[in-house]
């Protein structure tokens, strides 16, 4: 099972940089809205596409997608798992909780 961040460490993570942010629902719904920063993967891509987004199998990444019911985001991160990423973590609540906090989304 995949490791979880809160919205505060991630917001703490995003600020400074630390952190690659996945938003596994991509297509329309990440180019309407996405977390700051954040690349689009979903998990049909996973194993095509992450080599070239996230050539550093060690960096810290957190996938995150609509809510806790979604299951985007732990799909991508057993994907990135099983393909030897160590630090990989999901952001349950999802855009929707980041939202609601009142916190910054993309494009503003």
């Amino acid at each position: 099972m995949t490791a979880l961040i809160t919205r505060d460490e991630l917001k703490t993570a995003i600020d400074a940089g630390a952190v690659t942010v996945i938003d596994a629902l991509g297509g329309e719904y990440y180019a309407k809205q996405h977390l700051p920063g954040a690349i689009a993967l979903i998990r049909d891509d996973v194993d095509t596409q992450a080599p070239t987004l996230l050539p550093d199998l060690n960096a810290a990444i957190i996938t995150y997608c609509s809510n806790p019911a979604c299951p985007n985001s732990g799909q991508v991160a057993d994907r990135l798992t099983a393909l030897g990423y160590t630090n990989v973590r999901k952001y349950r609540e999802g855009i929707q909780d980041w939202i609601e906090a009142g916190l910054p989304i993309e494009p503003a």
